[in-house]
């Protein structure tokens, strides 16, 4: 028995009657003595997402007047949106191996920030592309689902996904739980039909782990950690301006190049995708305490018309090189205090890391080489040292 598709089965839904004991037993204790032992502190739940071949000026909060991206424009009004943010790396696997360890020089035995986190408590997972060496359920993801080959994850309507799902099979033999690890089909895709979109399939997955892995009192309120490597609006083909979409509406009309018309649909249905994200978080109660991070993880490709290509933040059309190009990069985070809503503080991939140690309360070690840009969020540019907010301590 294989699991239900992206985290629909899984460990999270066994409620044990050992663990709700235990978890009376522990609020009988704090109440008992309420008087030495403080309410635990509820820890943000991390959501780092990046589109693979989003540029900087893609999004209308960054410069964009073809079309329209409202939901992450909204996350830009509420959050924070850098101006100056790039890539460790212009190589989209160096710069992920970069993202995930913070440190700049790629190594096979460094600590993934999902290892780090999972040691403080948080449960992890990864959508998307994954084309480091190690499988990404052995370096601390410990549910994914995607591809481990770049051109795999081109195709908008893959038939089959990577997956591995913990305790989520019946072993029939001595009843018990295993693992599942292996290709899951996506079977309204197989056979050449075109029955599940990719970028909206893992964004909606993530929906699922949110509403899965959402801090409760079963799981003593236990945080999640989630990476999205989402492979769009990558073209289907390297070197081409072939960007595969359901339909180019709402763009159908234009005057453009179809490759436009059809790059834009798909940034489109990217930017609503985020916006049901959002009402997951309303729907489950824990908008209050989610850090998101939205970004690109690598500059687009070729793309013919210069009119919709990506934008430097003076204005000027530039073209994918060696050297990483500012990239969006917005943050959304309502423990913060944010001194104002843009800012054009430098930053690179090497620097996450260290922040999501500082925002969960796990202090970084000194063996990282990015720093934590804490201070920025909490509004103090000056220094690089900050208390860490007051997290609520009941409710979200």
């Amino acid at each position: 028995m294989k699991p239900n598709l992206l985290f629909a089965t899984g460990v999270t839904f066994l409620v044990l009657t050992a663990s709700v004991r235990a978890q009376e037993e522990s609020l009988a204790s704090i109440i008992t003595n309420a008087h030495v032992r403080p309410v635990p502190v509820r820890r943000t739940s991390i959501i780092y997402i990046q589109c693979h071949g989003l540029g900087y000026g893609d999004l209308s909060c960054y410069g964009q007047t073809n079309y329209q991206t409202p939901n992450l424009d909204k996350l830009a009004a509420e959050g924070l949106r850098f101006t100056d943010f790039r890539p460790a790396s212009a190589s989209f696997s160096d710069a992920l191996a970069v993202l995930v360890s913070g440190k700049n020089s790629r190594g096979a035995a460094a600590t993934t920030v999902a290892e780090r986190l999972q040691a403080a408590g948080y449960r992890t997972g990864l959508l998307g592309e994954w084309t480091l060496d190690a499988r990404p359920w052995r370096r601390g993801f410990a549910d994914f689902a995607g591809f481990l080959d770049e051109n795999d994850a081109r195709n908008y309507y893959a038939d089959y996904l990577w997956r591995f799902a913990p305790k989520s099979i019946v072993n029939d033999t001595n009843n018990t739980l295993d693992d599942y690890e292996g290709r899951e089909m996506i079977y309204p895709n197989t056979g050449g039909k075109r029955g599940k979109y990719m970028p909206e399939l893992l964004l909606g997955a993530a929906c699922n782990f949110v509403r899965d892995n959402q801090p409760d009192k079963f799981n003593k309120f236990r945080p999640f950690f989630l990476l999205v490597n989402l492979p769009a609006p990558l073209p289907a083909k390297a070197g081409t301006d072939e960007f595969i979409v359901p339909s180019d509406a709402p763009f159908t009309g234009e005057n453009w190049p179809q490759a436009a018309k059809n790059r834009a649909a798909l940034i489109t249905r990217i930017d609503g995708s985020i916006g049901r994200l959002f009402e997951q978080f309303a729907k489950l109660g824990i908008s209050n305490n989610v850090a998101i991070f939205f970004s690109s993880s690598a500059a687009p490709e070729k793309f013919a018309d210069t009119r919709m290509n990506f934008l430097q933040p003076n204005g000027t059309v530039v073209a994918k090189g060696n050297t990483p190009a500012p990239l969006p990069m917005i943050v959304w985070w309502p423990n913060a205090r944010f001194a104002q809503h843009t800012t054009d503080f430098k930053w690179t991939s090497a620097d996450f890391v260290p922040t999501a140690l500082d925002i969960a309360y796990a202090r970084p070690d000194k063996d990282l080489d990015g720093i934590s840009i804490l201070p920025v969020l909490m509004g103090k540019t000056g220094t690089n040292s900050v208390d860490l907010p007051v997290q609520p301590q009941s409710g979200f």
